[in-house]
């Protein structure tokens, strides 16, 4: 499913969206670009997919082929789930995020997955230009070139997200950018800086669930309870191996302690 970047502001939006998955024992993979949100869920699981979303107050928009959820005015958020098939969940889901977000850290805790922050890097997100038609293929040049020195490199990070709808969206370390003419190769701002949080996910079963919305709810969701002000704006990036909560530098430290690592506590990679 790909979610327009619009609406709700980016950690809440991340909550809603994997919350009623999560709650249905549906396991996911969770990506933000530049310009959307993808969630990837097992074809297996499509037809449960529908019933979660629908069951959360999302209806299906013929004029559009989408899934969209009116009540939190995501008038163009879209997805591409179909009807098919459905699984159910090898043991009973949560029936709350809060009961969700203890059983995750539960299982956290037993896995002994901590999280990580390497201080030496700092993430740029931007894009490929695409909004020049006179410029089009020297955009484009400039935009592989940069990526092959950074490649050439071997970055400390670097991610790319391709589809056929949207410019090349990037997550690349700051000191990546100067591999590009960021002006007119890159679209948005290259002077804020994010920070990556990082979970090594490999011990889990890939069938694994929550783990998202589990994370979201304790930076964007926020117990009235706790004792932090406000709530954390993140994004998120899954991989083959690993969980990557994305947040603003100056938002490291209320996040660590959201996620009740203490300062001293925080393990570097």
């Amino acid at each position: 499913m790909s979610v327009e970047g619009e609406g709700l502001e980016a950690g809440k939006r991340v909550l809603e969206l994997t919350s009623p998955l999560a709650l249905a024992g549906i396991s996911i993979f969770f990506i933000t670009t530049y310009f959307s949100d993808y969630i990837i869920v097992p074809a297996k699981s499509r037809g449960q997919v529908i019933r979660a979303l629908e069951d959360r107050g999302f209806r299906f928009e013929e004029s559009t082929e989408a899934y969209v959820n009116p009540a939190a005015r995501h008038d163009r958020n879209r997805s591409s789930v179909s009807s098919f098939g459905t699984v159910s969940p090898s043991t009973p889901p949560p029936t709350t995020v809060d009961e969700l977000q203890v059983r995750t850290f539960a299982l956290l805790k037993r896995r002994e997955i901590v999280p990580k922050v390497d201080p030496d890097i700092r993430l740029v997100q931007c894009a490929g230009r695409r909004d020049n038609p006179n410029s089009f293929l020297a955009d484009e040049m400039g935009l592989q070139n940069g990526l092959t020195k950074c490649l050439v490199n071997k970055p400390h990070f670097l991610s790319l997200t391709l589809t056929a709808d949207e410019p090349a969206s990037l997550l690349l370390d700051k000191r990546l950018v100067t591999h590009f003419d960021a002006n007119h190769v890159l679209l948005g701002n290259t002077e804020d800086f994010l920070i990556p949080i990082m979970l090594d996910l490999e011990p889990l079963p890939l069938e694994a669930t929550g783990i998202v919305c589990g994370l979201a709810g304790k930076l964007a969701g926020r117990n009235a309870g706790e004792n932090l002000e406000g709530t954390i704006e993140m994004s998120y990036l899954s991989t083959a191996r690993t969980g990557t909560v994305i947040v603003e530098e100056k938002d490291l430290q209320h996040a660590m302690e959201a996620l009740r690592v203490e300062d001293g506590d925080v393990d570097k990679p």
